[in-house]
């Protein structure tokens, strides 16, 4: 099936927000998924490589997948907002893709201070059918919504990870509401350096049996 890399332009709480989505040109539309970039004060776009692995991984699942670059970062207008600007920024990235893909299963994955953003979503946005969480910085931001969320959530950690140090996630975990799964990936580093073909595989592997159907 023929797929192509668009580069739309979608209406923002602050302006203009830059997108890159993976969309497939003929068939049906199950699966619409967001991707969100890490901290943009600290360089994240939506050109980031786990990022784009991510959505790449996604979308030969079979979803069409939406990034977006949060407010000033890139082509989006406004400037950077805490994170509160950065939610609606999403908010409004999810209602573009409801209205392009009508009826399709919403799934939501966002690394670093992009799963924050994702975390956060889950308890504004109910129609989501699950949240994926990569390198989720639990004591910098606060998580405590995902204990009681009980949207599916796949967490993906890096064990050598010295920014989002897994020590702090196995403290956190084990409070976040069912049903969830932690999948670790040795020795990778934050950015999964050399790893993001294991990241790809991890995310294959786990949610592959979840692409079809309405499975959840």
């Amino acid at each position: 099936m023929t797929t192509r890399l668009q580069h739309p332009i979608l209406h923002g709480p602050a302006g203009a927000l830059e997108g890159a989505l993976h969309e497939r040109e003929a068939g049906a539309h199950g699966i619409a998924a967001l991707v969100l970039h890490p901290h943009p004060m600290y360089g994240g776009t939506l050109h980031n490589k786990v990022v784009h692995r991510a959505a790449s991984t996604l979308h030969d699942l079979g979803a069409e997948v939406l990034r977006i670059n949060f407010r000033g970062v890139g082509k989006s207008e406004g400037v950077f907002d805490d994170g509160d600007g950065e939610l609606e920024d999403a908010r409004a990235a999810l209602g573009w893709l409801r209205q392009r893909y009508p009826g399709s299963r919403v799934w939501l994955a966002g690394f670093s201070f992009g799963s924050w953003i994702a975390a956060r979503l889950t308890a504004v946005e109910p129609d989501l059918e699950r949240v994926i969480l990569i390198a989720p910085p639990v004591t910098r931001m606060g998580f405590d919504v995902l204990e009681t969320s009980r949207l599916p959530k796949l967490v993906i950690q890096g064990t050598a990870d010295t920014i989002c140090l897994p020590a702090d996630l196995e403290r956190a975990y084990p409070r976040w509401a069912e049903p969830k799964q932690l999948q670790w990936i040795a020795d990778a580093s934050h950015f999964f350096d050399r790893q993001l073909t294991t990241l790809g595989d991890v995310l294959a592997r786990t949610l592959s049996p979840l692409t079809s159907g309405n499975a959840a």
